[in-house]
């Protein structure tokens, strides 16, 4: 498989680098903190496409924790819905569309409202059942946190529960789930974000940041971001390189297919896009994104959705302690040069960019005493010293 296109003018983080090219950016200043460990790639893993495809397939070790409870979570009422541009005579007012939620497994330790909750939101296609997820999962739990595994809308067989499509812009259905949370009792909430799922917690961490605080969510307390999608325009067009096509044709199949299921149960909403030969003009990422993303999630276009969701135009403004690990290697997100810079320019931001890991994979050293599993360890250890279980 070939080699990903090497990352054009990407800085590298503020520090000298310590073992395999790992770095962390904090603030004014270098840390080699005690949570952070070097990075090495396991034997024969050097090339980011096998790390980025052996970590989606390599089974973890770790005994998952008994299912707590499935808390249902509505993220958007129910309310008409007009395409503009292609007005449908038959129902000049609309579509009804029904109220869409998201659901959520949590895995609540005993005295559940002492303890961290940590929200864990996987990335495009994935689920709450995505390996990473149920690898931090057991790994938190045996650190005492409570742990939720979020659905984004439509995933992990929830496509009942949400007519409407998800995307990188969907911060507002982490805030539900975080609000809904807090409203339960729960006063400390961390949240860990994969590739897109990364977008949209550094994305709502943004905009609580921004708030007047008296206005923000007293109970977040920490973010992560794994490999996270946080400049959408480059990176689209990183996954249409020639070596990231089988990436892109695996989530376009993915994605037409899921469109398809909810075509029958949301025909008002879908059947037309058959008629109107969409599925056949949706070649790439891109035309996804203008041709589905765009017309259902209120864009003008995929520039106006990639401009408008992604959490780089926070990247200065974050003011809630969070963490960003990055593979330079990563075969398909490309963070911006600008984006790095303010990352590692801000104090509550500690931003560790390793020179390999692939995407969302950091298969390291086995022997390391991490079952190799470096992303998990040091989310782990990280939270460990910023919040406590």
């Amino acid at each position: 498989m070939p080699a990903a296109e090497p990352l054009q003018g990407s800085p590298r983080a503020e520090v000298a680098d310590f073992a395999e090219g790992a770095g962390a950016g904090a603030g004014s200043g270098a840390v080699h903190a005690d949570w952070l460990k070097p990075f090495r790639p396991r034997r024969g893993l050097h090339n980011a496409h096998l790390q980025t495809i052996a970590g989606n397939f390599m089974r973890r070790q770790g005994a998952m924790p008994a299912l707590s409870e499935e808390l249902v979570v509505p993220v958007e009422p129910a309310h008409l819905y007009s395409d503009r541009e292609r007005p449908d005579p038959q129902h000049p007012d609309g579509w009804p569309v029904p109220e869409t939620a998201v659901m959520c497994l949590c895995h609540w330790q005993p005295e559940a409202h002492t303890r961290l909750t940590v929200v864990l939101v996987h990335g495009l296609e994935g689920s709450a059942s995505s390996g990473y997820v149920l690898g931090n999962t057991a790994r938190l739990w045996a650190d005492g946190c409570n742990v939720v595994r979020m659905n984004m809308r439509s995933c992990g067989g929830t496509d009942a529960l949400a007519p409407t499509i998800y995307h990188s812009g969907r911060s507002e259905d982490v805030a539900a789930v975080v609000e809904a949370l807090h409203a339960r009792g729960f006063t400390r909430i961390a949240l860990i974000g994969y590739s897109m799922g990364g977008n949209l917690v550094v994305r709502y961490a943004g905009q609580q940041s921004v708030l007047p605080p008296e206005q923000r969510c007293p109970a977040l307390c920490a973010v992560a971001g794994v490999s996270p999608l946080l400049d959408l325009a480059p990176s689209s067009r990183a996954l249409h390189l020639p070596g990231n096509r089988l990436y892109e044709r695996r989530f376009l199949r993915a994605m037409k297919r899921r469109l398809r299921a909810k075509a029958t149960l949301f025909p008002g909403l879908y059947q037309r896009l058959a008629r109107e030969g969409v599925y056949a003009r949706i070649r790439t990422m891109r035309d996804f994104d203008g041709e589905i993303v765009a017309r259902f999630g209120g864009f003008a276009d995929a520039d106006d959705y990639y401009t408008q969701t992604s959490a780089s135009q926070y990247a200065s403004r974050l003011a809630i302690p969070t963490v960003i690990l990055h593979a330079a290697d990563d075969p398909f997100i490309r963070t911006l040069p600008e984006t790095s810079r303010a990352l590692q320019a801000n104090r509550w931001v500690r931003y560790v960019e390793t020179s390999h890991g692939g995407h969302c994979a950091f298969l390291g050293d086995p022997l390391a005493g991490d079952q190799g599993r470096w992303a998990e360890e040091t989310l782990a250890r990280w939270l460990a010293t910023e919040v406590g279980a």
